[in-house]
């Protein structure tokens, strides 16, 4: 027996056309980083890998110039 359903529902996708993927829109960036501050992947993001890298690139832009932070420590 197949342990796995696949779902045929259509998925929306996490990036909307009229949203701008930048380092100063840090209410999108935040979607894409866990409660650790680690980038998520691909998969879990639902992204293409040319949108993750780009997510991806303006995390970092972000975190350089102190918009997003590095790690979450308060645990």
């Amino acid at each position: 027996m197949n342990k796995f359903i696949y779902s045929s529902r259509r998925r929306s996708p996490s990036i909307r056309s009229d949203e701008t993927v930048n380092y100063k829109n840090t209410s999108l960036l935040r979607r894409f980083v866990s409660e650790q501050g680690k980038i998520l992947s691909r998969r879990m993001n639902r992204l293409t890998s040319k949108q993750q890298r780009i997510v991806a690139t303006a995390i970092k832009r972000a975190r350089i110039l102190a918009l997003l932070p590095f790690l979450n420590n308060e645990t």
